[in-house]
């Protein structure tokens, strides 16, 4: 990847569409909400993916950081949480896409709404596509990864477009002055500033890819400083145009911006922009499917080479030198995880616990990045490295700052949503599979221990 498509593929991993409508439903606080998590997550998450990704270029990312920082068991279970917290955020996100490409066609298309046959094989199509064209390699897969950029901020701008003639027509539909400008810190409120702060996470994902990446130690700072200033703005903006054209009591963020987008437009006499933004959506979510799927099949395939999984995970294809046997195997556990979304109510609610799991396991991963960071600030730099501005001191600073954010957030992510009937029995699934999850990465520890004893000696003989 050169550094135009790096750029595109920070922009597509790093803003979904989603969370724009989510953020939306607290109104002009939002805004205020948006800058916080900003200065308080974001700017030292991308300051820190910078240093690290500039020390360690090669392909792993967080897994080779840690590993580096605190050992090799540390850095398999970073890398183990980390590519586990996305096995539920596929089938999440192809759902989604499934129920947004209804809107394509006429009236009559909406009655697959509750086909879970429909769901399931539009999945699957979507997996097996993303999977396909990066098996073949990042030169054919990352033009999937830049339409999905294209496909991220069109919609973006009709929903400019918009708002500017809702205001036009209307005025502004909320209002952002004095008090609303000020967020609410009751409890539930502060459950959502967590989603807020799991929005802005992604600076991470193209570091799993350095050893594809042109002159990734040059191009990867520049690349997330520009892609960080794209997906900031298109957050705050996105949210802003969203609470023009409709009051946050209108707002659904479990519609999310296609509704948005259909019912600002009725309104503003532009109805017909609903298939249109339909189909870029899909398009952006399928692009972000196969940019993610790239990114973390690498860690297995990392695992791989050091033998910390079965030596297949290593293996390039012969033709293409893709990691194709990491990339089939994510893909089988992700249909996996299709199926299980789709397997009836009790399921779903155990599926939904799995969701909550996957945020916990990707902060666990983000929390070691800062971690590492104020770790490695004893070694010496290396020429060429990219520090944070400011040396170690400001480093340190950055690193405290995303260790206490990323706490916080991981304590939130544990509690349950005001309308859960059974919050203690939430709690202790999300808890106790989490710990599932961490022994389980243990347990791979220790087989690739028993493997590398099992080896070394006839490699010694020879």
């Amino acid at each position: 990847m050169g550094f135009r498509d790096l750029v595109l593929f920070y922009v597509v991993t790093g803003i979904s569409l989603r969370w724009i409508a989510t953020a939306a439903t607290a109104g002009a606080s939002a805004v205020t909400i948006w800058l916080i998590a900003w200065l308080a997550f974001y700017i030292p998450f991308v300051l820190s993916v910078m240093e690290l990704s500039s020390r360690y270029p090669q392909e792993g990312g967080l897994y080779v950081w840690t590993k580096h920082a605190f050992g090799d068991f540390t850095g398999l279970m970073n890398g183990w949480l980390y590519w586990s917290s996305n096995l539920p955020y596929f089938p999440a996100l192809l759902y989604f896409s499934a129920s947004t490409a209804l809107y394509f066609g006429p009236e009559r298309w909406h009655r697959f709404a509750g086909s879970k046959t429909y769901f399931i094989l539009f999945s699957l199509g979507g997996l097996a596509l993303a999977t396909a064209l990066n098996i073949v390699g990042l030169s054919v897969g990352k033009w999937l990864h830049n339409l999905g950029a294209i496909g991220t901020w069109l919609p973006i701008g009709i929903l400019y477009g918009v708002a500017i003639a809702c205001w036009w027509k209307f005025g502004s539909a909320t209002s952002f002055r004095g008090a609303n400008l000020i967020p609410h810190t009751q409890f539930r409120d502060l459950l959502f500033w967590a989603s807020i702060i799991f929005a802005l996470s992604g600076a991470e994902s193209a570091s799993f890819l350095g050893d594809e990446v042109k002159d990734p130690r040059r191009n990867i700072p520049r690349a997330l400083l520009i892609a960080g200033a794209v997906v900031t703005t298109g957050y705050i903006l996105g949210t802003v145009a969203m609470l023009v054209a409709l009051p946050a009591s209108k707002v659904s963020g479990l519609e999310g911006i296609m509704q948005a987008i259909s019912t600002a437009g009725q309104r503003a006499g532009a109805g017909g922009l609903g298939p249109i933004a339909a189909v870029l959506i899909v398009v952006s979510n399928l692009g972000a499917l196969g940019a993610w799927l790239a990114a973390a099949a690498r860690l297995p395939f990392v695992a791989g080479i050091d033998r910390y999984l079965p030596p297949a995970f290593g293996k390039v294809h012969p033709k293409w030198r893709t990691p194709y046997v990491a990339l089939l195997t994510q893909s089988g556990v992700a249909t996996l995880v299709i199926f299980l979304g789709q397997a009836g109510t009790s399921i779903y609610g155990a599926y939904e616990v799995l969701v909550g799991m996957g945020i916990i396991s990707s902060f666990i991963p983000y929390l070691m990045i800062f971690a590492s960071l104020l770790r490695l600030q004893r070694e010496p730099v290396g020429k060429g490295v990219v520090r944070v501005p400011g040396g170690k001191k400001v480093a340190m600073m950055v690193g405290w700052v995303g260790v206490a954010t990323s706490l916080v957030t991981i304590v939130l992510s544990t509690v349950p949503g005001p309308d859960e009937p059974h919050p203690v029995l939430a709690v202790t699934k999300i808890i106790g599979l989490t710990l599932v999850l961490i022994l389980a990465g243990a347990g791979v520890f220790r087989w690739g221990q028993r493997w590398h004893r099992q080896v070394s000696v006839p490699e010694c003989r020879e």
